[in-house]
């Protein structure tokens, strides 16, 4: 372990004396908000897992069944599977998985015939589609989070999935932000360029306490950053190197500027 720290900490001076301009270092508000966004995308997948295998338990007819959108309501996810109308004008919902007393556990209603939904979900989906043709993506599966905003927009992220389950993929993402009706992108920002494949070391293995990687598309830690510790078995913390210092994103996704 401690050969590994004083590997990490000459990684940071050496990434520091690399980086010619420094900007402003970011304020300790800036890097909650980008924990709690983490946070939310952590829950967001865990919740999508769990109750997607719920619904693909119940055999769903091949093609019923497009997309999964999750979404946080009282305190518990809800997600609908389901796919658009023929007009498109419509979210149809098969399944609707509902978080019960524990994050694991899903029950599940089927919808015979389908509901029509032209809220939450649909408006998710407008969002999703148009975010995933605007996206440049390498052929690999991709999966897409949807966080509300308190001004009525939304944020889609476009992620690569995991392949296998102790590769975790960070990089290659993309944050869209859409209008309140999911029909306009807003703004687009690029969080990550290259994609890294990171093989987490099993626990037994105790020189490996974090991941290190540089920024060169921002200046900050990314909402993904936090994502991608949170969602290791067990959480890892990664050192993230920027123009605006050296960051450390601990093991529960809170940011702390180390350099």
């Amino acid at each position: 372990m401690r050969i590994f720290l004083n590997l990490a900490l000459t990684l940071v001076l050496c990434t520091q004396s690399v980086i010619a301009q420094q900007t402003k270092p970011r304020s300790d508000s800036e890097l909650e908000a980008i924990t709690a966004r983490g946070r939310m995308l952590a829950d967001y997948d865990a919740a999508s897992r769990y109750a997607t295998e719920a619904m693909v338990g119940l055999k769903p007819a091949q093609g019923v069944v497009a997309r999964y959108i999750a979404r946080k309501s009282d305190g518990r996810w809800v997600v609908a599977g389901g796919r658009f109308n023929e007009t498109k004008d419509a979210f149809l919902i098969v399944y609707q998985a509902t978080q019960g007393g524990s994050p694991e556990q899903f029950s599940v209603k089927t919808y015979d015939p389908p509901k029509n939904d032209t809220g939450f979900f649909f408006t998710a989906a407008k969002g999703i589609q148009i975010s995933l043709e605007s996206s440049h993506l390498e052929k690999r599966p991709y999966n897409t989070y949807v966080l509300p905003l308190d001004s009525g927009q939304f944020y889609v992220y476009v992620l690569p999935a995991r392949a296998t389950a102790d590769v975790y993929p960070l990089g290659g993402d993309t944050r869209y932000l859409l209008s309140a009706d999911g029909s306009n992108i807003l703004e687009t920002r690029q969080l990550h360029k290259t994609i890294l494949e990171n093989q987490h070391a099993p626990s037994s293995d105790k020189k490996t306490v974090a991941g290190y990687h540089t920024h060169v598309l921002t200046d900050m830690p990314e909402d993904t950053d936090v994502f991608h510790v949170l969602v290791q078995s067990p959480p890892r913390a990664e050192y993230v190197g920027t123009k605006s210092g050296t960051y450390l994103v601990n093991p529960d996704g809170t940011i702390k500027r180390v350099k």
